[in-house]
């Protein structure tokens, strides 16, 4: 798939930007700070509902607007689609699919996919267990659209469950009133959660085998990729037994939920807090049976993070080979992090891919291996379309 145009309205720094794309590879180049970032943000933010820079919309919205709007039309074998989301910092975002009535914007997971790298992907490996857990969950989501009802309605009753266990820790002894509340959330939470750690289980049986192969492309080290799924319910789970694990009823893992909600009522009732559940888990991620967080070079760090966001790619190609399925790939700002090596490895792994958009400051920092590329200039709030040009040879 890809995306042949794409519109903004006051988003970012665009007051207006109509932009045709091609299939390929795109470079966007321009000093830092002229708004590079901001176009495959919003392409970006197409497909995950999400930016990746900010956790909340209102930065995505211009100073002065009150709203901002993104327009794109989706490629995918011979069936285009046209999206217009409005965003509404403080209110619902809505959608327009194919100029149809406006609709939630969940609506719109599934049209497009991409997978994005940039410099803040280093988190995944080196910051909290949070962002790995998201990492997971988008992936999970981006896969299977029906994930992101149980992540939603997850993430409502935590908050629902949260509010009434601190205000029954401050007014103890309970009442039995709010002990059957409580246990009405339970169940509500246990059925969400089962759902959602579920799709987690599956997504990293099918992650695990992509991120040591992608792991094994990209750094020159016999070091071996692999992860530990610390639950809050379970025992740790290993690479060795995940794929069993991925096994699992969502009845199971209900019931081991309900379990565990009993066995810390107690020191819930008394912290005012969710103790157990997916929002308490980790991923630990290890290189030779070690933990990449706080041990691993910065060089093993980036070609880890590399590896997920790769896996996630492949994953995605495995799961759909049908023609306009292969992801958009984003490159934003990586290859100016990467020593010479690994650019030149991860240009010769997406080469292929059928869209493939690249951020840079500086064109030398791009590696051969991409071949020809469409160049993009972007000054402040505009960005002007140049003449395909092929890369020099700067091995030469």
């Amino acid at each position: 798939m890809y995306i042949d145009h794409i519109s903004l309205m006051d988003f970012r720094t665009y007051r207006l930007l109509n932009l045709p794309l091609s299939p390929g590879i795109s470079v966007f180049l321009g000093s830092n700070g002229v708004g590079k970032t901001n176009i495959v943000e919003a392409i970006d933010y197409t497909a995950n509902l999400a930016s990746h820079r900010v956790s909340q919309d209102s930065p995505l919205v211009r100073v002065g607007a009150e709203r901002a709007y993104i327009r794109t039309r989706t490629v995918r074998g011979s069936q285009q689609t046209v999206m217009e989301f409005e965003l509404a910092p403080g209110k619902s975002n809505r959608v327009r699919i194919n100029r149809a009535a406006p609709v939630r914007a969940r609506e719109a997971l599934g049209v497009t996919h991409t997978v994005l790298f940039s410099p803040e992907d280093l988190q995944l490996v080196k910051g909290e267990p949070a962002g790995r857990r998201r990492f997971l969950d988008d992936l999970a989501v981006a896969l299977r659209p029906a994930v992101a009802g149980y992540r939603a309605d997850y993430e409502r009753v935590l908050r629902q469950r949260n509010s009434l266990l601190k205000s029954m820790r401050s007014r103890r002894p309970s009442a039995e009133e709010d002990l059957h509340t409580l246990e009405v959330w339970n169940r509500q939470l246990a059925e969400a959660g089962s759902h959602l750690l579920q799709a987690r289980l599956r997504v990293l049986a099918q992650l695990l085998p992509q991120v040591q192969r992608a792991y094994g492309e990209l750094a020159d080290d016999s070091k071996t990729a692999s992860t530990v799924y610390e639950s809050s319910v379970f025992p740790p789970i290993s690479s060795a037994v995940l794929s069993r694990a991925a096994l699992m009823g969502v009845d199971d893992i209900r019931e081991a939920l309900l379990r565990s909600f009993a066995e810390k009522r107690s020191e819930e009732l008394e912290r005012g807090v969710t103790l157990v559940g997916p929002h308490r888990d980790e991923l630990v991620l290890e290189l030779g049976g070690i933990p990449v967080r706080g041990y691993a070079s910065h060089g093993e760090s980036w070609s880890y993070a590399l590896a997920l966001k790769l896996a996630a790619w492949y994953i995605h190609l495995a799961d759909n080979t049908a023609p306009g399925a292969s992801p958009i790939l984003i490159l934003d700002d990586v290859f100016a992090e990467l020593d010479s090596a690994r650019r030149h490895r991860l240009g010769s792994i997406v080469a292929d891919a059928e869209q493939v958009l690249v951020t840079c400051a500086v064109a030398t920092d791009l590696p051969e291996e991409l071949g020809d590329y469409h160049l993009i200039r972007v000054e402040s709030g505009l960005a002007e379309i140049i003449d395909s040009i092929p890369l020099p040879n700067i091995s030469s």
